[in-house]
């Protein structure tokens, strides 16, 4: 190691947190996407509490920096040497970060940063990522405890669920996180032991017990019993797949190339990472099993496509499952637009068609004249025979049974899946299952893509009106939520009263499949200006030109339905509206999820959002539903450093 010593004066610098995402990065992908990351910093969440930026002579506290660098996941040391540490000398503060090959020098005058400097302090990057993931499965870093707020959860390692009831200074200059157990026994935990706490995520409200009891003791014994099970059946089930084998892919044809150079936007650097990691898999003779994560919106389906052309450039056919008719329809559609003019035949399948359109499709399935095949669940029954399938991709893979999911795979033991996602995917469960499931994660949009502006309101008709008004004077179109089957007509009777000049159309549920098909091209093609719809259109549809949302009575959806459906809109470069409309006062948990759902306008929001809702389900369907009991009893974060615990345990 040479000796440090100052070597460059800079302006800035940027600081990323030690997380699963930024450690799949490597330095080259920082320097490339510095603008767009700095860029991000000012809509999206995840990229705001997960990177902090640093200029010269910029207005910042010295113990903010510090604080920030715990929160972000860096190691206070007595001398800086790899990525990931920090040390405070006095006045500055040396960091190296881990989307840096050196180490930086911060100088402060007051609450002034007065210099930043480079330091010749390096280290070999894939030595330092390997290292770094392994502290990421430390106990601290299961912890993040980061913006709590009065009345949350927390998990106490020693002593079990309690709530967190704010912060105390017990002692001049000593703080403590209050926590508070049943019949008001409290527990006082000082700053600097947050490797002990970790915020509580689970399918419900979780069981407090008294400080002390040994209620706690005996379910964490319960639990990692029954966590040892699991991690011993996953290895099974990974080393059974690891088993079978199938010839490595060959490069890429013109075909995957034509198809790429017809994909009308820029490539994220995320997409382009997916489909670069996808490749290597499939260049490999063990067979392919990928979840792809991406908030709505971020471009899963483009990959999927690509990933689907290079299967049947090998000579297999390509399967994409779709949990609704009408989701699979618009597949269907987009990636027949997108590949009319090449020699590949796509295929839909559903129950839609009549009986002699399905036969014409199995026949193409069975012959091998399809190459690319949509379809819904009819996916799954007994007369559809594939002549050579080779890669199944599964749409929304939590709206799947497990039992389901391996019906296909039974079809053949070396079928390569690629499973869709708009569940994120937890750090913690992230990190547990890193060396068992190979997972992919989109989180940067596509450029120009602006936030949501969601506004959650009383409901009264000059909201509504002035809503669609306003969408309908800059040409663009309207989805009306109205969850009610029975009185949806009455609701579309009433719009064409408030707003005259309004198209309206009307789409559900009951409707027969080929109506709904129907209804839906016709607003695709603009016959309709506005939709009224039940919550049918909360998967996956793509209609850019719809730009506005106006959820009648948002107090009956969840919030994980609520953020789903709010992506319905924003799929533009058009600013894009979502009112949250409601008839009532709005009281206990009713408010919280209406306020959570105030704050997730920003791009990529869904990463918080999952603390509360969508990512606990995601567990659930990756775990299995037999693991709610267990996941809710200590929580998700301590459940996962079990699970992570157990497994390496098992490998060594």
């Amino acid at each position: 190691m040479p000796i440090a010593h100052p070597s460059k004066t800079i302006e800035r610098v940027l600081i990323v947190g030690i997380t699963p995402y930024f450690l799949e990065k490597g330095n080259v992908w920082f320097e490339e996407n510095f603008a767009k990351i700095v860029e991000a910093r000012q809509t999206q969440v995840f990229f705001q509490e997960n990177t902090l930026l640093l200029e010269k002579n910029q207005e910042h506290s010295l113990s903010e920096l510090l604080r920030k660098l715990d929160e972000l996941g860096y190691e206070k040391v007595f001398e800086v040497r790899d990525p990931g540490e920090f040390v405070h000398l006095g006045g500055h503060v040396e960091v190296f970060p881990i989307n840096s090959s050196n180490a930086i020098r911060i100088e402060f005058l007051g609450n002034k940063i007065e210099s930043i400097e480079r330091l010749e302090k390096n280290a070999d990057e894939e030595v330092v990522k390997n290292i770094l993931k392994k502290r990421l499965k430390s106990q601290k870093l299961f912890s993040d405890i980061k913006n709590l707020k009065e009345g949350e959860y927390l998990v106490h390692l020693d002593h079990g669920v309690a709530q967190y009831t704010g912060m105390q200074e017990l002692m001049p200059e000593h703080l403590y996180y209050t926590l508070e157990y049943l019949g008001q026994d409290k527990l006082f935990v000082p700053v600097g032991l947050e490797r002990k706490l970790s915020r509580y995520v689970g399918f419900g409200e979780p069981h407090i017990s008294r400080l002390g009891s040994p209620f706690w003791s005996k379910t964490k014994r319960k639990i990692k019993e029954e966590v040892e099970k699991l991690a011993q059946q996953l290895l099974d089930l990974y080393a059974q797949r690891e088993v079978t084998s199938r010839l490595p892919y060959q490069e890429p044809s013109l075909l995957s190339e034509h198809v790429a150079s017809s994909f009308q936007y820029e490539e994220t650097p995320d997409q382009i990472q997916a489909l670069q990691e996808i490749n290597k898999d499939l260049e490999r003779t063990e067979p392919m099993d990928r979840l792809l994560c991406g908030d709505v919106g971020f471009g899963k389906t483009e990959v999927a496509l690509r990933t689907m052309v290079r299967a049947v450039e090998q000579g297999y056919q390509a399967a994409l499952l779709a949990p609704t008719t009408i989701l699979a329809y618009q597949h269907f559609q987009n990636f027949s637009a997108r590949l009319k003019n090449l020699p590949l035949q796509v295929v839909f399948l559903s129950r839609l068609q009549t009986q002699k359109e399905q036969h014409i499709a199995l026949e193409k399935i069975h012959t091998g004249k399809a190459d690319l095949i949509v379809s819904t669940h009819r996916l799954f029954s007994s007369d559809v025979q594939f002549k050579n399938l080779g890669l199944l991709v599964i749409d929304d893979e939590q709206r799947f049974g497990v039992k389901q999911k391996e019906k296909l795979r039974e079809l053949k033991t070396s079928l390569d899946v690629l499973s869709l996602s708009a569940t994120p995917i937890p750090r913690t469960l992230y990190m547990s299952l890193a060396s068992l499931k190979n997972i992919s994660i989109i989180q940067t949009p596509p450029e120009g893509r602006f936030p949501v502006r969601i506004v959650v309101q009383k409901r009264n008709e000059k909201i509504i009106r002035e809503a669609i008004e306003k969408e309908l004077a800059r040409k663009g179109q309207i989805y009306y939520l109205h969850n009610r089957i029975g009185t949806i007509a009455l609701v579309k009777k009433h719009l064409e009263r408030l707003v005259p000049s309004a198209r309206i159309g009307i789409v559900h549920g009951r409707l027969r499949e080929r109506e709904l098909i129907r209804v839906m091209d016709d607003f695709k093609d603009r016959t309709y200006d506005v939709l009224v719809a039940t919550t049918i259109i909360e998967n996956g549809l793509d209609l850019p030109n719809v730009n506005t949302l106006v959820v009648e009575d948002a107090t009956k959806l969840g919030l994980s339905q609520a953020y789903q459906i709010r992506g319905r809109v924003g799929r533009s470069h058009t600013e894009s509206f979502a009112y949250f409309l409601h008839g009532a006062k709005l009281e206990g948990k009713v408010k919280l999820r209406l306020d959570a759902l105030s704050e997730a306008g920003a791009l990529g929001s869904g990463y918080r959002i999952a603390l509360r809702d969508m990512e606990i389900r995601g567990a659930g369907n990756i775990l299995g539903k037999e693991q709610s009991g267990n996941v809710n009893a200590v929580g998700l974060n301590l459940y996962c450093q079990m699970l992570s615990e157990a497994v390496e345990k098992l490998k060594s």
